[in-house]
């Protein structure tokens, strides 16, 4: 796989056999495609969620709300946000179609056809649910409660005046959708967003109540 716009597409040899290009190829269940975009993935991903959804649309006749939304979460939604962090969709066609699982889903709920799907699944939106799990990655990160060290992706900014909290980092530009919208650059904004009650969270459920709190203050706050 040839990777980047100034690549010279050498061809590659191992013993006497030439290796055979190709331009998307699937890496831990992730698609990843020549150009690097995430729209193979959001079409896997888009496939499999309804695949799911359809065989629980034939499968089960008692379609009470409590039972479809526990086999929703635990079959359906899983493809649409497994490793979401390293193929988040920035396209609106891709985010378009990845919502359109829930929005069949809700259409399969008797008596909940007209009622849009962010009241029924506690008022959150895949779109949401992905910027929300960005916080709270950074969040692990900068309590050394992950692997990843916080160094790696994030540097923080000197503190020199008393606006914001005290743990905001730098955002670097970017030329390239490609790097706008990875991981560490499409999470700073909302990051340096957060008041510094939030930053000083405790623990995680702490954090997750903050960032509900945001989301209740400012409804736009999880969405582009």
């Amino acid at each position: 796989m040839h990777l980047g716009r100034a690549n010279r597409k050498f061809k590659y040899t191992m013993g006497n056999h030439t290796l055979e290009e190709t331009t998307e190829e699937k890496d831990l269940g992730v698609v990843i495609s020549s150009n690097l975009k995430p729209s193979k993935q959001c079409q896997q991903a888009y496939s499999k969620a309804s695949r799911a959804l359809g065989l629980i649309h034939r499968s089960i006749s008692f379609k009470a709300p409590y039972v479809l939304l526990r086999l929703y979460k635990s079959l359906v939604r899983p493809h649409l946000e497994y490793c979401i962090s390293a193929w988040a969709p920035h396209y609106v066609k891709d985010k378009v179609l990845l919502e359109h699982v829930q929005h069949r889903f809700t259409r399969m709920v008797p008596g909940r056809s007209n009622c849009h799907i962010t009241l029924f699944l506690h008022r959150w939106t895949l779109e949401e649910r992905r910027h929300h799990a960005d916080l709270l990655e950074v969040f692990r990160m900068y309590k050394g409660l992950s692997l990843t060290p916080f160094c790696r992706y994030f540097t923080l900014t000197p503190v020199n005046n008393t606006r914001g909290h005290s743990a905001k980092v730098l955002k670097n530009r970017c030329s390239l959708d490609l790097r706008r919208f990875f991981f560490s650059e499409r999470a700073v904004d909302r990051w340096n967003s957060l008041p510094q009650h939030v930053i000083d969270s405790g623990s995680i459920n702490a954090f997750k109540n903050g960032l509900n709190t945001m989301r209740r203050d400012s409804m736009g706050f999880f969405m582009d």
